[in-house]
């Protein structure tokens, strides 16, 4: 404790105001005092918070009400001063969250002020807004989450208000992959220059901004093998080059025959030209933009071929599917899919694992009616079968 308290000075005092409520002081560790930053309708609650400032500054978490009053958006402006190393997308997404959810919500808040019914309340006009998805609240209040965090670690806040048990969960959406002839098929249904891409993100897995930042210098057509070294993300039109997703997202992925042999002939028609020329490139020669690709391109294919509602992100689950489907393991698939947690790879594994399940089933449906038929029919011959047809074409009986 401080000098003053060693010295005898009370810790705190607690005083009737002449409004007739009660107001507290009391000495933080350095020796200064502070006023609590509001007053109580009793002396007996005013004991009680001075109380509890007392058992805070001993278990050292006790923070100046002080630095709780500046505004939440005055803390966003300090916070994002120490957010430097944030990938583009990433801050551009932080961006577009605080603008759009976060600051016209509490952008004139105190921290002190936010509490958890308040977020609570904010979270339900969100979910009731029809133009926003569970996706995106659950992003925004991550982003929530995360500032405050930091504010309770600076010592603004004692503690998180945004403490919403599975708030910030995304619901993940639901697998679609196809299978190897429906693959093939919209692959021969889009116009020529977009065809391996389809088969390489169908069978190898790409992320679209790895497809799309993908080089000649990449390809290994001898060792049908891609390496993702490199990505291009899109941001708010642009395109900022730098490396895949995440350290795992670098990797070698080989490719069956029938990729290998589709990307052979795109890269002498349709690629540019020298080591660090483009693979896959819009009409006009530029990067492929995510938003046009899919107006121009993938829609009037998948409804071509009656896959409606078919994402682009999907030929990534089929890929995996696929790979799963061959016996991969989970290092296998996390290793070819990019992923840095086998949780996401497990996911594919149990998708075939469901559908062994429903093989099987439908094997104990084809036998039990056979054993229905057989128990039905005179003499147990199974119907159909007959005695002319056990001694083979030409009818003689067996001797």
């Amino acid at each position: 404790m401080s000098d003053r308290r060693k010295r005898g000075r009370s810790f705190g005092t607690i005083r009737r105001l002449p409004s007739g409520r009660w107001q507290v002081r009391y000495y933080d560790r350095a020796g200064i005092r502070h006023t609590a930053p509001r007053t109580f309708p009793s002396k007996a609650d005013a004991t009680r918070h001075l109380a509890q400032v007392e058992a805070d500054l001993l278990r050292g978490v006790w923070t100046d009400p002080r630095l709780a009053r500046i505004t939440f958006g005055e803390w966003v402006e300090r916070w994002q001063q120490t957010t430097a190393d944030l990938r583009p997308g990433t801050r551009a997404l932080y961006d577009y969250l605080l603008r759009r959810f976060l600051l016209p919500a509490f952008g004139t808040t105190p921290l002190g002020k936010l509490d958890t019914l308040t977020i609570r309340a904010w979270l339900g006009e969100l979910h009731q807004a029809a133009e926003v998805t569970p996706t995106t609240i659950a992003k925004a209040y991550r982003l929530l989450r995360r500032s405050l965090n930091v504010a309770v670690e600076a010592g603004y806040l004692s503690r998180n208000p945004a403490a919403i048990k599975g708030a910030g969960i995304e619901r993940a959406a639901e697998m679609r992959h196809i299978s190897i002839p429906q693959l093939t098929t919209l692959a021969d249904a889009v116009p020529a220059r977009y065809r391996a891409l389809i088969l390489v993100a169908g069978f190898g897995g790409l992320r679209w901004a790895e497809m799309v930042g993908l080089r000649r210098r990449h390809v290994d057509l001898a060792g049908a093998r891609l390496h993702v070294v490199e990505q291009a993300a899109e941001v708010a039109g642009k395109f900022i080059i730098g490396p895949p997703k995440t350290d795992a997202g670098q990797r070698v992925v080989t490719l069956p025959t029938v990729a290998v042999t589709a990307l052979a002939e795109h890269l002498d028609r349709y690629a540019a030209p020298g080591p660090d020329g483009l693979v896959f490139l819009s009409a006009r020669g530029k990067h492929l933009a995510r938003s046009s690709f899919r107006r121009l391109v993938w829609l009037p294919a998948v409804r071509m071929v009656g896959l409606d509602g078919l994402r682009v992100h999907d030929l990534r689950h089929t890929a995996a599917t696929l790979a799963a489907a061959t016996g991969a393991t989970t290092k296998e698939l996390m290793e070819r899919m990019g992923h840095t947690s086998p949780r996401v790879a497990l996911r594919y594994q149990h998708v075939m694992a469901d559908r062994q399940a429903a093989l099987a089933a439908a094997l104990d449906d084809l036998a039990r009616d056979a054993t229905n038929t057989t128990q039905a029919e005179p003499g147990g011959h199974v119907e159909g079968t007959t005695d002319n047809a056990v001694a083979g074409e030409s009818g003689q009986q067996p001797r």
